[in-house]
């Protein structure tokens, strides 16, 4: 899922400004929304929440995004520079062996885990957004609901993702980036690669679902984000 904030708010969360729209698009084939489509990149997603902004005729907007929808929310600002005001993304951008561009050789290897075993792939990414400690209920509950999406949307999606250039949409998209990522997951590698683009938030709010975990929480990370534009 993808948020669109547009404008600000008197809410508790929102306290400093007067009027907050929030719009949460649903990436194809992501929650229920379903899609015929044969183009899944990451720009095709952009194009997607590109055109709900226009439809909803947002005039600015802050855009956040979970995990690649933190990668379509780039892509968003992007491709919408006098549109979006900031990107923030929620525990995605700092994974370093899956969001920026990989070597040939990676993306094969990659593509192949999914095509052969996207269930094991799948089992792979929970485990891989679990800190240690995290209950082995809520990790299976995680795998059984990723693990269900229609495929080849599915596969496509992650292919979509590795042959992303990150780091080429990172310096054509001018606004400021946020990342929210959960300290026990995130490498000073990333930070030493990213931090002087990226302000990366080190959050500890559970998993890589934290947004599901920690839903206030969550909602306070945003609000501070808005609050401030």
């Amino acid at each position: 899922m993808l948020l669109a904030f547009a404008a600000a708010c008197g809410s508790t969360l929102f306290p400093t400004c007067a009027d907050v729209r929030v719009i949460a698009v649903d990436l194809a084939e992501r929650g229920e929304s379903r899609s015929t489509r044969n183009v899944w990149t990451i720009e095709e997603f952009g194009r997607d929440v590109a055109a709900v902004l226009e439809a909803e005729s947002i005039e600015t907007a802050v855009v956040a995004g979970r995990s690649l929808g933190g990668a379509v929310a780039v892509e968003v600002g992007r491709q919408l520079p006098d549109k979006v005001s900031q990107v923030v993304a929620l525990d995605a951008l700092h994974y370093l062996g899956l969001f920026p561009a990989q070597s040939a050789e990676q993306v094969e290897a990659m593509e192949n885990l999914f095509r052969q075993d996207f269930e094991g792939g799948v089992r792979g990414l929970v485990e891989g957004g679990s800190p240690a400690g995290t209950d082995e209920a809520l990790k299976d509950a995680y795998f059984e609901k990723m693990v269900a999406v229609r495929q080849p949307a599915g596969l496509h999606s992650i292919e979509g993702l590795v042959h992303w250039d990150m780091d080429a949409a990172l310096s054509e998209t001018k606004q400021p980036i946020t990342v929210f990522a959960i300290r026990d997951l995130t490498d000073q590698e990333a930070i030493e690669r990213y931090g002087d683009r990226i302000d990366i938030v080190l959050v500890d709010l559970g998993s890589h679902h934290f947004q599901v975990e920690a839903p206030e929480g969550t909602a306070r990370l945003l609000a501070g984000v808005v609050g401030s534009k």
